[in-house]
């Protein structure tokens, strides 16, 4: 069972979804169940980003209600693989700081992931990578890891408490996506000021960190976005009414 708080924030987040969809070309749907399990893996790895790799669920394409809902007016079906099926299971592939994170390791391919996935090794179709207490905005090195891409790319920001040697950084610019329960308003200029003196709890990690928020994009190699869609184990999307 995803966790309460993980739900409603999927909802809340959906709903940005389906207002911002013009401003997307694809669509691409994540389980929330296996954001929970990268969310565990990445406070493990502290202070370490981890990179996480997915392939396509072939057994669960997108139902044509989901894609008429989540899609605007420039809508492309051909943009990358996989696109129309919901994204499969997540495999941790590497951990490590942001410069070699997006490396994977040559024994990790052959001890890891040989027997599980034969000839396919650590090719994976898409990729999501974290940063802690970071925003989820693309670096320089972000930027260039995704030439490399079939699928699209993915970045998971994590803001916590205790922070370690990890303060949260937000000095930097681009579009964020925050994956939070309620909507809030933030007056101008008062985005550091509020985040140190009135931050929320969201959740807490099995390692027992505080979860103050998460933001969640993605992106293909050509730099446009990707509309991020969290969705059940059904692949229906948090807070959209089932049709019957």
């Amino acid at each position: 069972m995803v966790e309460p708080w993980l739900e409603e924030a999927a909802a809340t987040y959906n709903r940005s979804s389906e207002e911002k969809r013009d401003g997307y070309m694809a669509l691409v749907l994540l389980p929330t169940s296996h954001l929970e399990n990268i969310l565990h893996w990445a406070f493990e790895a502290l202070p370490d980003e981890i990179l996480i790799g997915f392939d396509p669920n072939h057994e669960a394409p997108i139902s044509t209600h989901i894609i008429d809902t989540y899609t605007g007016v420039e809508h492309r079906d051909d943009l990358f693989s996989g696109q129309g099926y919901v994204i499969g299971e997540p495999h941790l592939v590497n951990r490590g700081d942001a410069f070699s994170v997006h490396h994977v390791p040559e024994e990790w391919v052959d001890e890891l992931f040989a027997n599980d996935r034969g000839t396919r090794g650590a090719r994976f179709t898409h990729w999501l990578h974290t940063h802690p207490n970071c925003v989820a905005i693309p670096s320089t090195a972000d930027a260039d890891a995704a030439q490399h891409t079939s699928g699209i790319d993915m970045i998971l920001g994590i803001e916590f408490s205790p922070e370690g040697p990890l303060p949260w950084f937000e000095d930097a610019e681009g579009v964020r996506r925050r994956l939070q329960p309620k909507e809030e308003g933030t007056k101008k200029g008062w985005g550091s000021w509020r985040r140190k003196r009135q931050r929320p709890i969201l959740g807490r990690a099995k390692t027992g960190h505080q979860i103050h928020g998460l933001e969640l994009i993605a992106f293909h190699r050509t730099g446009v976005g990707v509309n991020v869609v969290l969705v059940d184990d059904d692949g229906w999307p948090h807070g959209l009414p089932k049709i019957t």
